[in-house]
């Protein structure tokens, strides 16, 4: 199989993992990079406050996502874009949850989809002092991008995992995971009734 993948990051408003205000994605494609996108989102309400700190952060503002799709609206758009890809994330836990925690806040199903992270990858792949995300891209070839933009961050991880990939040998992302000590791993759906499917 090729390395095909999508890389995702996403950006919160707060400390909610559910209030999801930007989401970056970049296409994989035989291990090239074939499309990005990026936008901002509205967070589910009782979850849309704006931290001085989070705003600090990443520079997103309540102001910004007033037009902006909800998390509802632009769940179609994510998914279309991601399609049956494996995700992937720098710190892919915290990802992961804001997927599920957000689809939870504003009862959306959430796809089961199956992830891999780039940071477990990176500490077996890389010898650095720090391993998070501008560290590691520096040494995957990608230094000097707008650390916590959403695409900017997608992007980033995505050439992690290309150049983690070409350094093993690995052809695709289970052959990497399997190089690496690391494991691709899926997002555990509640139980649901049985009539209930899924179309990630």
């Amino acid at each position: 199989m090729p390395l095909d993948f999508t890389a995702i990051d996403f950006e919160t408003a707060n400390s909610s993992n559910a209030s999801a205000c930007a989401v970056g994605l970049v296409r994989v494609r035989a291990g090239r990079i074939v499309a990005k996108a990026g936008w901002l989102i509205r967070p589910p309400a009782g979850h849309d406050a704006f931290f001085e700190l989070n705003t600090r952060i990443h520079g997103i503002r309540a102001e910004d996502v007033v037009g902006a799709k909800s998390w509802t609206e632009q769940l179609g758009d994510l998914a279309a874009f991601a399609g049956a890809d494996i995700l992937v994330a720098h710190n892919a836990g915290f990802d992961m949850a804001v997927l599920k925690r957000a689809c939870e806040a504003t009862g959306d199903d959430y796809p089961p989809y199956r992830y891999a992270c780039s940071l477990q990858v990176a500490r077996s792949v890389y010898k650095l002092e720090s391993y998070r995300l501008p560290f590691v891209a520096a040494e995957a070839g990608f230094p000097d991008f707008p650390h916590h933009n959403a695409t900017a961050d997608a992007l980033a991880c995505a050439h992690v995992m290309i150049d983690a990939a070409r350094r093993t040998g690995a052809d695709d992302l289970d052959a990497l995971a399997l190089g690496t000590g690391t494991r691709v791993s899926q997002i555990a759906v509640a139980a649901a009734p049985a009539a209930t499917t899924f179309a990630a």
